[in-house]
């Protein structure tokens, strides 16, 4: 972003992004602000749930998502320009399908359960390095891996719990575009402007 920085330890997140996770009150004029590909109902739902389950509290302050821009702040008189990055990106890329299939970690290297995919791998790389440029150009602590975080930074044994019961996960889902979301001072992440794939 304009004069961006990550806006929490981003290293502390885990491989290939840093997760939507709780944040400091941004500095006046600055937002914190992340793009991801939605996870459609009943699926994004369902994941959700399991992730309140499990007694993750980021659960309810985080719609079920694929990471594209990590947490990110970035000066509010920046965000016509990013704005028309993404519509740019979005009117060139086409729809993808994304196979959901079983659960992953990146334990020990960060304390992180996710729900895999097993296609779909190589249009959200696409996308996410094109997002990843001009006003949006940052580095990442990790090479970048798309996945569906369904707990994280839990006791070990809430950890395990949550990569068995994911482990027969399955969903098809239709990846359509991404979202822009914003970090609420009240701590919620929310979508701000969808950006649908017409290319």
């Amino acid at each position: 972003m304009v004069a961006d920085r990550p806006s929490h330890d981003a290293a502390a997140e885990g491989p290939g992004e840093a997760t939507f996770a709780g944040m400091a009150r941004p500095a006046p004029g600055v937002r914190a602000i992340g793009v991801a590909i939605p996870i459609p109902d009943p699926h994004g739902a369902l994941l959700q749930a399991k992730r309140a389950s499990f007694g993750d509290p980021l659960a309810t302050a985080i719609p079920t998502h694929i990471t594209l821009l990590p947490p990110t702040e970035v000066h509010e008189s920046a965000l016509g320009d990013i704005e028309d990055h993404l519509r740019e990106i979005a009117r060139t890329e086409e729809p993808f399908p994304i196979k959901l299939r079983g659960s992953g970690t990146f334990r020990p290297v960060s304390p992180v359960v996710f729900v895999a995919l097993a296609e779909g791998i190589g249009g959200c790389e696409r996308v996410q390095a094109r997002v990843l440029s001009g006003p949006l150009a940052r580095p990442l602590p990790f090479p970048y891996h798309p996945h569906v975080t369904i707990a994280h930074h839990l006791p070990d044994d809430v950890m395990d719990k949550a990569f068995k019961e994911l482990a027969g996960y399955s969903a098809d889902i239709d990846a359509w575009g991404f979202s822009l979301y914003e970090h609420g001072l009240d701590g919620v992440w929310r979508p701000q402007r969808d950006f649908v794939f017409t290319g």
